[in-house]
């Protein structure tokens, strides 16, 4: 299927703008520069989310003693502890912020009525690998251990996030399905994430230029958080090259994958939701016709988003609303 008419329009007036000489690709600018450029587009694609009952600014103690900003959104009826996604920005571990998914963590927490603790994990090349998979790992254990303080239910738990963010909550399950010491999540949202950073897929080669997220831009994102080539091949950095422990599935929390057609990612979203139902670990896939990555920010674009947002919202009361 061809790309959404709508992104397809978004898409030529990009390339235009690089032809005239006015935008420079991803992978053209310093990081600084780059992480200006994705906000910038990040505020065109998503203006607002949605209205939430209570937006608050946290801290989480890292283990190196650094706190990582977190913003939590909470709709709905207060009393008790509330269920909770802990969500985790897209960016290539180079670029992105709360500020940049706040839109989409708005709408999460709006439809479905369960919490998002929002983490700012710290970002390459200043915090290469392991920082972003410890600092998220950090900020799921503080919600085990502190989560109560500002109202979250650690027993009604799920991890989350979109491309490299959701390849950080796909690791942190796995950790968190053999760590007895860690909450163990009820769900996994991984919304088109990286799963291995070695690939050579299809889909990489069909949709790795002019659909948005391009090969060169993938690259250069490794490029800086890698310390060496190795980590690529590294569990916590690809969750698809992971060994999973004999018997691991009856402890691995349910996967919803949502996941666009036209998304150099999606072969690798589709292989990875392979290996955990090989394993035994119930998946629920949706590849959306059409659509390019990052497209559940692009709310001013297409109405699909706000699709996809529905589905995630309908799986969080699903897994979360019972009490454990």
């Amino acid at each position: 299927m061809a790309v959404n008419p709508d992104i397809a329009a978004f898409l030529a007036l990009a390339a235009g703008g690089r032809e005239d000489g006015r935008v420079k690709p991803m992978h053209a600018l310093s990081p600084a520069e780059a992480r200006l450029a994705f906000e910038r587009t990040s505020r065109m694609m998503d203006p607002g989310g949605e209205p939430v009952d209570r937006v608050e600014e946290l801290s989480i103690p890292a283990r190196d003693g650094v706190d990582l900003p977190a913003r939590l959104y909470a709709d709905g009826p207060t009393g008790g502890l509330a269920p909770v996604l802990l969500f985790f920005h897209g960016g290539g571990y180079v670029v992105g912020s709360l500020e940049s998914h706040d839109g989409l963590c708005r709408s999460i927490a709006s439809k479905s009525g369960v919490a998002v603790l929002s983490v700012g994990y710290r970002l390459a090349p200043e915090h290469r690998f392991p920082t972003a998979f410890d600092d998220a790992l950090d900020a799921l254990a503080w919600l085990g251990r502190d989560g109560a303080g500002p109202g979250l239910d650690a027993g009604r738990l799920a991890v989350g996030g979109d491309s490299v963010g959701g390849s950080l909550a796909a690791a942190i399950s796995l950790r968190a399905a053999t760590d007895p010491g860690l909450p163990r999540p009820r769900l996994q949202v991984l919304i088109y994430p990286v799963t291995d950073a070695t690939a050579d897929t299809g889909s990489l080669r069909r949709y790795g230029e002019g659909h948005l997220l391009e090969r060169a831009t993938l690259d250069w994102f490794y490029r800086h958080y890698a310390r060496e080539e190795a980590d690529r091949r590294d569990g916590r950095f690809s969750p698809l090259l992971a060994e999973l422990p004999p018997g691991v599935a009856s402890s691995l929390a349910p996967a919803l994958l949502v996941l666009a057609e036209c998304d150099p990612l999606v072969d690798e979203g589709i292989a990875y939701g392979r290996m955990l139902a090989e394993a035994g670990t119930a998946v629920d896939a949706r590849i959306h016709a059409g659509m390019t990555h990052d497209f559940l920010r692009m709310s001013a674009l297409v109405d699909e988003a706000e699709e996809a947002q529905v589905l995630i919202a309908a799986a969080l009361r699903r897994h979360l609303d019972e009490a454990g």
